[in-house]
């Protein structure tokens, strides 16, 4: 199953002013989404330059909801605890090429 997740920044001018932690923990999350692009989990991934605020935007496959929750619970942005929050959103008719 194909799954949009939608990475919510703890304020709207997180892409503006950022940390240089927060800038080191959004390394860590790049790295983290990389290793499921690897494994073939993620399909593509990228910050949306939204004007009322940058997001990350991500799609992924997996067999569940839940292991969909699991992967993103597992995210450094999440484990942080600074404020970042995930939306999960199902697309019932994912394609994807390859």
């Amino acid at each position: 199953m194909h799954f949009f997740c939608k990475l919510v920044a703890p304020r709207p001018t997180f892409g503006l002013d950022m940390t240089e932690d927060e800038s080191r923990l959004m390394q860590e999350h790049a790295v983290y989404w990389r290793e499921w692009l690897a494994k073939g989990n993620v399909i593509a991934f990228g910050v949306v330059a939204d004007p009322d605020g940058v997001f990350g935007a991500g799609m992924v496959q997996f067999d569940t909801i839940e292991a969909v929750q699991s992967f993103t619970a597992g995210d450094p942005t999440i484990k942080a605890e600074r404020g970042f929050s995930f939306e999960i959103h199902h697309m019932p008719f994912g394609v994807v090429t390859a």
